[in-house]
């Protein structure tokens, strides 16, 4: 039984070592055995170096997790075994002199140029989903809502600091984002606007904050709780204090998931939508709507967009995330 040299060997399948070790145990070409035992040793020597290099870190990410942490180990190991077929860091032929085996510097040589063209983009996709498949079909109902529970919590109910609003809503906001087909920084964008960064969100008579990022207001087709508050809105031009009521949530995940909804079960928003993917046309067409009163909204929303804060924060979120 010959092993085939598979570029493509997945660093988790265990039927390729178990090949392996038939192989060797009846001595069927011992020279291509050799090599593939040789190829295995570089990856785990490779795999050991890329996880040193992790632990001297100077510090794990904000969003870094065991689950985070088990992809990593995954891609490493698959990257490993990549860099091992494709001749690696030259270890191979080393380890197959020292058995007293022969070298074939002409079988797998890879063309110029294409020693390292790895397809990490496949390896990282597939990773990643395999990774987010374990990890739901691990949590039952009861336990995703304990989980949901205590993510809620750490959210405090007033920001100190842009940079504290972005990098706690950030994953919300993707979230939104993704459904909808924009970017996160256009709906924090409008969220910071309407909330001063998250400093001013509307709280009920009891200080309890109403977790209304967008102060969606409830009306006749609102039947959940909700907060009255004076609102500045503008008549002819003109600002005006009027008392309205706005909808009120148990925490800022509802807040997004409405503010989603709001946009896409109402017809007046159907031209707004339709810009999603360029932001700057997307709240130009949402002010046009009549999502809010005041006439330099769009602009206001486009400036914070656009502004050194939080694309200074969002990229942070960015490369801590590892996108």
């Amino acid at each position: 039984m010959t092993i085939p040299s598979n570029i493509s060997q997945n660093a988790v399948d265990f039927h390729g070592l178990n090949q392996l070790r038939e192989s060797a145990l009846k001595s069927e070409n011992k020279a291509n055995t050799l090599q593939q035992v040789a190829a295995q040793f570089e990856a785990l020597f490779t795999t050991m170096m890329l996880k040193s290099m992790r632990q001297a870190s100077l510090a794990e990410g904000i969003f870094d997790s065991n689950h985070s942490k088990t992809y990593r180990e995954m891609a490493d190991q698959q990257l490993a075994m990549d860099l091992s077929q494709r001749g690696g860091l030259g270890l191979q032929d080393v380890i197959v002199r020292q058995l007293g085996g022969q070298t074939n510097t002409n079988a797998n040589m890879p063309l110029p140029g294409q020693t390292f063209s790895i397809d990490t983009v496949t390896i990282r996709q597939d990773l990643r989903r395999a990774v987010k498949e374990i990890h739901e079909n691990a949590l039952d109902a009861d336990s995703k809502e304990l989980l949901s529970d205590t993510e809620h919590k750490k959210f405090p109910q007033r920001f100190k600091t842009p940079e504290e609003f972005v990098n706690y809503l950030w994953p919300l906001a993707q979230q939104a984002a993704d459904k909808m087909g924009t970017t996160p920084e256009v709906i924090l964008s409008q969220a910071a606007l309407e909330t001063g960064w998250g400093r001013y969100v509307l709280k009920d008579g009891e200080g309890q904050s109403s977790f209304n990022l967008f102060n969606i207001k409830a009306d006749s087709r609102w039947d959940g709780e909700f907060v009255a508050k004076n609102a500045l809105e503008y008549r002819d031009g003109k600002p005006i204090a009027e008392q309205s009521r706005f909808r009120s949530y148990d925490d800022y995940a509802q807040s997004f998931e409405d503010y989603v909804s709001f946009l896409q079960s109402q017809p007046r928003y159907r031209e707004a939508l339709k810009h999603v993917g360029d932001p700057e046309t997307f709240v130009e067409k949402l002010h046009e709507a009549g999502y809010a009163t005041d006439p330099q909204y769009a602009d206001k929303i486009k400036r914070i967009m656009n502004g050194d804060t939080l694309a200074q924060i969002s990229h942070k979120n960015i490369q801590n995330l590892g996108y």
